[in-house]
């Protein structure tokens, strides 16, 4: 069973920065591709970025075009954590976010979850 645990999430103003954290359990964490999601009221779930291990110690991130530029994704396997760095944050952006593992762009491919950490960006 694979166990996520989201945190980092707040109230800021636009234009600031945020950094969301997950730490996973459960399963062999550095070859587990991790992905970011979020949730705005009323709207369907949106892939945000994801790291994919791809042989050795090399990862493959890739993103929205809709956060490309403004969020990194990154990842500790030492401590089995998988960030978010999000800046320049806009109204927008206000949502809950996810932490997810699986794969691809569609949260269908993704068979666990983290609670999700609510972000809520004031203009």
């Amino acid at each position: 069973q694979v166990h996520l645990v989201e945190s980092g999430g707040g109230l800021v103003q636009a234009g600031d920065s945020l950094r969301l954290s997950c730490a996973a359990s459960g399963r062999t964490f550095s070859s587990a591709a991790m992905a970011w999601f979020r949730q705005a009221p009323g709207k369907e779930r949106e892939f945000l970025a994801a790291s994919k291990w791809t042989g050795g110690s090399s990862y493959l991130r890739y993103y929205a075009d809709s956060v490309k530029g403004r969020f990194t994704i990154s990842r500790d396997n030492a401590k089995n954590t998988v960030d978010l760095q999000m800046n320049s944050l806009k109204p927008d952006d206000t949502a809950v976010y996810y932490c997810a593992t699986g794969y691809g762009r569609s949260s269908e491919g993704y068979a666990y979850w983290g609670q999700g950490t609510q972000v809520t960006v004031s203009s």
